[in-house]
């Protein structure tokens, strides 16, 4: 069986071979992230794919947060190379959530909490605790949180 961390690898050596500069930049910054998080702490260890697909989407947001940064700035060509990393990086994600399928998710979630006593806005962390497990990887914390408050707004 093939592992997240061996399947990154073997992408970068055809990417260098490729002479494909980009990808394998993108996939050695993300394999060397992948191995200070397997150093870190007390024993080394080899990660999970889930523990792999967490580093993957950590990378994923920087980039977006840096492209956002450049484009800000006025820096284009470094906004859209940020980008582009991020595109390398996103295909090795689970698919992300659509709004409407995000939506639908929460307001289940909400019903969820409801059921339980919990409603209103005191009912977010009850109504993260239920969503998160079911959005696990494919949608970013902080606009899960935002659709489960206008949720619970509404």
């Amino acid at each position: 069986m093939t592992t997240l961390k061996n399947r990154l690898q073997e992408d970068l050596t055809a990417a260098i071979k490729a002479r494909d500069e980009l990808r394998s930049s993108t996939l050695r910054l993300t394999l060397s992230a992948i191995t200070s998080e397997e150093v870190a702490g007390k024993t080394a260890r080899e990660l999970s794919d889930d523990e792999v697909q967490k580093v993957i989407a950590r990378e994923a947001k920087k980039r977006r947060e840096a492209a956002e940064a450049f484009a800000q700035g006025g820096r284009t060509d470094s906004a859209e190379r940020e980008r582009a990393e991020g595109d390398v990086l996103a295909g090795y994600l689970p698919k992300q959530l659509t709004d409407e399928e995000l939506h639908a998710v929460v307001a289940e979630s909400v019903k969820e909490a409801a059921a339980g006593g919990a409603e209103g806005p005191r009912a977010m962390g009850a109504v993260m605790k239920i969503v998160n497990p079911k959005v696990a990887g494919r949608a970013e914390g902080g606009r899960v949180a935002a659709e489960v408050k206008r949720a619970l707004a509404g």
